[in-house]
């Protein structure tokens, strides 16, 4: 009898370990305003000069800080090098407060490099929701959809993925299923821009799948 219970509260730790997702969301309230979140790595794919900084925002979800985006560049990233994720999810909440070429908040996940990773964005000047693979610094579309997206209001985006799978979602609708294979293996995440947009984010969150 003790062997069975032995062996039934083995197997029940062993699915309890299987189920486990590693997540954390982060709200950039303990970092210094002016710079860099810790641990954070930003540039650009392709020409620009971004400026990514933590600052002070009343309107933030969780106060008191949020990350902005307020320089300019071909597509502006922040990511964190640290994080390895291969399948998972990763999601933000953000605000566009400007731009007149795009008003864009996106996130980035299996980030090899700057000019290596998965992309999904939504614009509030075109109102939809993109998904993308850049590749040797190239943008590549895989799907556009219509979508409402506000400017100067807060939302969230989140991204599931699972080998091909990709799945798409914007203030709780999923807008975007698709398949796509250009970039596998684990990489970092992190929060994207385009050109001149000047976007808030908040709440950025990140987790494996569960095994």
């Amino acid at each position: 009898m003790k062997k069975i219970l032995a062996l039934t509260l083995s197997t029940f730790a062993s699915v309890a370990i299987m189920t486990t997702t590693q997540a954390e969301t982060l709200s950039f309230d303990r970092d210094t305003p002016g710079a860099l979140p810790a641990g954070w790595r930003s540039g650009v794919t392709g020409r620009g000069s971004p400026k990514w900084a933590v600052e002070a925002d009343a309107s933030a979800p969780s106060k008191t800080n949020v990350l902005k985006q307020s320089g300019s560049g071909t597509f502006p990233w922040c990511v964190r090098p640290d994080v390895s994720l291969a399948d998972g999810y990763v999601e933000v909440r953000f605000k566009p407060l400007s731009g007149r070429e795009d008003q864009a908040g996106g996130v980035v996940w299996r980030w090899k490099d700057g000019d290596n990773y998965y992309v999904a964005r939504a614009n509030a000047l075109e109102n939809n929701v993109s998904l993308y693979y850049t590749e040797k610094g190239r943008r590549n579309t895989i799907k556009y959809v219509d979508a409402p997206v506000p400017g100067m209001m807060w939302h969230t985006l989140r991204v599931d993925f699972s080998g091909k799978k990709i799945r798409v979602t914007l203030d709780g609708k999923t807008y975007i299923e698709s398949e796509d294979s250009h970039i596998a293996g684990p990489g970092a995440v992190g929060v994207w821009t385009k050109a001149d947009s000047v976007t808030l984010f908040d709440d950025f969150g990140y987790g494996a799948a569960a095994r």
